[in-house]
C-alpha cells in the first residue's frame, strides 16, 4: 500500500505521493492508472515528493541551488514526464509545509528543484508565488486547428520551461465555444508537442494598471485542464506582447478554475516571471499500487 494526497491548484488537480528517499519506482502504466479518473485517484499529474539527492535529475537542481533540498518528480496523467508544473510547485510547497518536512519563514523562500531548474516559492496574499524564471519566445509560431473554429489561428510559441502555444480569440463566444475533447493540431508540430493557450482580452484590457484576460488550455499528455499554471504566464507573456510596450507588468488571468495572478520583473539575467495563487489539499488516503 502507498500513502497519497490529492490535492490542487485553481482545479489543477495532483496525486502527491512522499517518497524521500527516491526509493519508490513507479512506472507510466502506474502513474496513468493513479490518475484515472474511473479507475484510479484521478488527477491531471502526479507530484513524487523526492529529496533532490535521492536522483540523478536532482544533481543539477544542487548544483544550481545548494538549499533546493526538495525535488518536484511532475508526471503527466498519461504517465509521461514533464519539465515544469506552475500550480504543481504551488500544491507541492503546500504539502512540504503541511506535512513537516519543509519550512517556509513569512518572509523567507523555499527552493524546489524541477526539471526545468531551480524554483523560487514564497507566501503570497492568495496563496504562494512562484518565480517561474526567465522566459523566450520559442520562435515557434504554428498555425492552431481546433474544433470550433472554423478557420486556424496564429500561435505564438513561448517557452518558459516548458513549451507553450498561445492563440488569441475574438470574443468570449468564441472561447467558450472550443470543443478540447481532442487536442488542438499544430502546423507544424513542435517535436516535444506544446501546451496549448486559447485566450480573450477583457473589455477593457488593463484597469487600475493590471491587465486582465480569460484563458482556456490543452495541456499535453492530459486534455482540457480547469487551470496551468505555466500556461497562465505563457498567455499574460504573449498578450503583453502583442499589447505593446505601453502594456503592463501586471495580469490577472482568469481560468475555469479560478483567477491567477502573474508579474514580470527585470533582474540582472533577464526578466523573471512570477506566478501567485492558492493551493488546497483535499483528501488523503492509500491505495494498492497492484
Amino acid at each position: 500500500m502507498v500513502a497519497f494526497t490529492k490535492g490542487h491548484g485553481t482545479g489543477n488537480d495532483f496525486v502527491i505521493i512522499a517518497d524521500p528517499e527516491g526509493d519508490l519506482a513507479l512506472d507510466v502504466v502506474q502513474v496513468a492508472t493513479l490518475c484515472d479518473r474511473h479507475f484510479g485517484i484521478g488527477a491531471d499529474g502526479l507530484l513524487r515528493v523526492v529529496r533532490s539527492a535521492a536522483l540523478p535529475e536532482g544533481d543539477a537542481a544542487l548544483a544550481e541551488n545548494s538549499e533546493a533540498e526538495w525535488f518536484m518528480d511532475y508526471r503527466n496523467a498519461d504517465g509521461s514526464v514533464a519539465e515544469m508544473c506552475g500550480n504543481g510547485v504551488r500544491a507541492y510547497v503546500h504539502y512540504l509545509l503541511r506535512s513537516g518536512l519543509a519550512t517556509l519563514p513569512e518572509s523567507g523562500s523555499i527552493a524546489i528543484g524541477t526539471r526545468a531548474g531551480v524554483r523560487e516559492v514564497t507566501f503570497s496574499e492568495d496563496g504562494y508565488r512562484v518565480d517561474i524564471g526567465t522566459w523566450r519566445l520559442s520562435g515557434h509560431d504554428p498555425l492552431a486547428r481546433v474544433s470550433g473554429l472554423s478557420v486556424p489561428r496564429p500561435g505564438l510559441g513561448i517557452d518558459v520551461g516548458n513549451p507553450h502555444v498561445v492563440v488569441a480569440l475574438a470574443s468570449d463566444e468564441e472561447l467558450d465555444g472550443l470543443d478540447l475533447a481532442r487536442g488542438p493540431e499544430l502546423a507544424p508540430m513542435p517535436e516535444q508537442g506544446a501546451n496549448v493557450e486559447f485566450v480573450v482580452p477583457a473589455e477593457p484590457l488593463v484597469q487600475d494598471g493590471v491587465g486582465r484576460v480569460r484563458m482556456r488550455v490543452f495541456e499535453r499528455g492530459v486534455g482540457e485542464t480547469l487551470s496551468c499554471g505555466t500556461g497562465v504566464v505563457a498567455t499574460a507573456l504573449a498578450v503583453r506582447h502583442w499589447a505593446g510596450p505601453s502594456a503592463p507588468d501586471e495580469w490577472r488571468v482568469e481560468v475555469p478554475g479560478g483567477v491567477l495572478g502573474v508579474r514580470m520583473e527585470q533582474r540582472e539575467d533577464g526578466e523573471h516571471v512570477l506566478l501567485s495563487g492558492p493551493a488546497q489539499l483535499v483528501f488523503s488516503g492509500e491505495i494498492d499500487l497492484a
